[in-house]
């Protein structure tokens, strides 16, 4: 049961990071290029943090994204990386957990 409560919070974080506005570093290459910036590594705790933060206060979901490093693309990739690794989940369940209270 506690999974698919776990399962059921992803899917609604990256539901919540698909739907919202979020403008997005890029570089411009020598080749002329647009290049989006790669992602800081964040830890499934730091992401738990972010995940309650954004459901907290949605309208700043842009700025908090831009605060951790990320983007709306690889906040959902950082997610899915949390939702593959059981124990990763486990330390993203506590962290957002804490946050929420």
């Amino acid at each position: 049961m506690r999974n698919h409560i776990l399962t059921i919070s992803f899917v609604a974080l990256l539901a919540f990071a698909g739907g919202c506005n979020q403008k997005q570093d890029a570089v411009q290459t020598e080749s002329g290029a647009t290049e989006v910036n790669a992602a800081v590594n964040v830890t499934p705790e730091q992401l738990g943090e972010l995940g309650a933060k954004i459901r907290k206060t949605p309208d700043r979901s842009g700025e908090l994204l831009v605060e951790y490093g990320l983007t709306e693309k690889s906040f959902e990739t950082e997610i899915r990386k949390v939702t593959e690794d059981p124990e990763a989940s486990k330390r993203y369940a506590a962290a957002y957990k804490k946050a929420s209270a």
